[in-house]
């Protein structure tokens, strides 16, 4: 493993002095009495008899040093919280240095440090400056990473510090790549990730990382498809959330299919209220059991109807009486529903309170499937033909203008581009509307 995969941490003097140093500071927490019996087993240790190798020449009994010392560390020690960090980071840098990474018992050692630095009282910013170091320590490819930040994570959540660790989904990405760890651990660690940002009160980033989850699963296993359930049940019951056509693309969610909320999700996929209704109709158990709120779901399935109505009518103006009709209310509530999906940023247009009617510029679709590319096809066809109009009229006025001919040819395309076919009116617009 390359240096620079890790920060290396430098000590003065020997590695008998550095030992005496750590075994110093625990004896701290003996009386003062004892602290000379303490410490003697450790000198004893340290010494080299006549005839035998010297201890900075022998690995193992190095080692077996360390490691007695990591049995008497039953806490953060009697000391300030510079003292505490000094303190491991010294044990670290040792236990680092003198255990192999992947071997069992150092795995061990660690959880065991782990675990006592956690459940002792107080010194909190210490803890997480503790484990911090130890964390960009290790070696970037290590399992030990995987078992610090876990750590980290679970302590941070506890105590309702997430925001601290400043966790990105781009970095957690990166870690699971180069983490040598099981398919197992891997999920586990998105596990926590969910169930943190849940209980920090972020359902959105929650239900990112439970996406990732349930992918991380064999799409086959009972728990992939009760993860798949969940993440569905998620997404409805998140407000701002309208990308359904990404849970279909999970084979775990479509291994799901029995599942009544797998007929939801269909609903919002492709179909609107008059669907929904009828669903609710017969699943009111349903909604309770996975706290999903109908009103909630009403509205969402309004805003997708809405804005499927304005990709079908994209760059056309669309008749209130039509929106009302679509979404079941009185033409006087069109346009605050207009203003709420406009706000959802499902679609964009104009109001005319003159000629009642909206005119859509932009809108989303709920999946983009063959129908979805057909009638993107035909929009881009109608925008070429006005494109065409506009260069013959440039042609035409330029050979009638002479040397005035950009000006007034530019007079001309704005002219004709005017009499365009509406809502098409660059190829930006319409592939935008092929990725919304």
């Amino acid at each position: 493993m390359a240096a620079a995969d890790s920060i290396s941490i430098f000590a003065e003097g020997t590695f008998e002095e550095q030992i005496l140093e750590l075994v110093s500071y625990l004896a701290r927490s003996v009386s003062e009495d004892g602290r000379e019996a303490y410490i003697q087993p450790f000198q004893d240790a340290l010494s080299t008899p006549e005839g035998q190798k010297p201890i900075d020449e022998d690995e193992e009994r190095r080692r077996k040093v360390l490691v007695s010392v990591i049995e008497q560390v039953k806490g953060l020690g009697a000391g300030s919280e510079k003292e505490i960090e000094g303190f491991f980071n010294l044990l670290f840098s040792h236990f680092l240095t003198l255990f192999s990474l992947d071997a069992p018992e150092t795995r061990s050692h660690l959880d065991s440090l782990l675990k006592t630095i956690i459940a002792a009282p107080d010194h909190t910013t210490a803890k997480y400056r503790i484990l911090a170091t130890l964390f960009n320590s290790i070696p970037r490819r290590s399992p030990l990473r995987f078992a610090v930040y876990q750590t980290l994570l679970e302590f941070a959540s506890s105590n309702d510090d997430l925001e601290l660790l400043g966790i990105s989904q781009t970095e957690v990405d990166k870690w699971l790549s180069e983490w040598e760890i099981s398919a197992e651990e891997k999920s586990g660690f998105l596990k926590l990730l969910v169930h943190a940002f849940a209980k920090a009160g972020d359902a959105a980033t929650s239900f990112q990382y439970q996406l990732s989850y349930v992918r991380s699963l064999p799409s086959s296993s009972p728990v992939a498809q009760t993860a798949a359930v969940e993440a569905v049940a998620s997404a409805l019951r998140l407000p701002s959330y309208f990308d359904f056509d990404a849970l279909f693309r999970l084979d775990a969610v479509v291994a799901a299919k029995d599942h009544p909320l797998f007929s939801l999700l269909q609903i919002f996929l492709n179909e609107g209220l008059q669907q929904y209704t009828a669903w609710v109709g017969s699943h009111g158990d349903v909604l309770s059991k996975y706290e999903l709120d109908s009103a909630q779901l009403e509205r969402k399935i309004r805003l997708l109807t809405l804005a499927t109505l304005g990709f079908q009518n994209m760059g056309r103006d669309v008749p209130y009486s039509v929106i009302a009709s679509a979404l079941q209310v009185d033409p006087s509530q069109v346009e605050s529903w207009v203003i709420d999906v406009i706000r959802a940023g499902l679609l964009s247009g104009k109001l005319s309170q003159t000629t009642q009617t909206l005119h859509v510029t932009r809108a989303t679709a709920r999946a983009f499937e063959r129908e979805q590319w057909e009638l993107l096809e035909k929009r881009l066809q109608e925008w070429k033909t006005g494109l065409a109009s506009v260069l013959e009229v440039v042609s035409a006025s330029r050979k009638k203008a002479g040397g005035d001919a950009p000006a007034n040819g530019a007079a001309a395309a704005s002219s004709s581009a005017a009499a365009a076919p509406a809502g098409i009116e660059t190829p930006a617009a319409a592939a935008q509307a092929a990725v919304a």
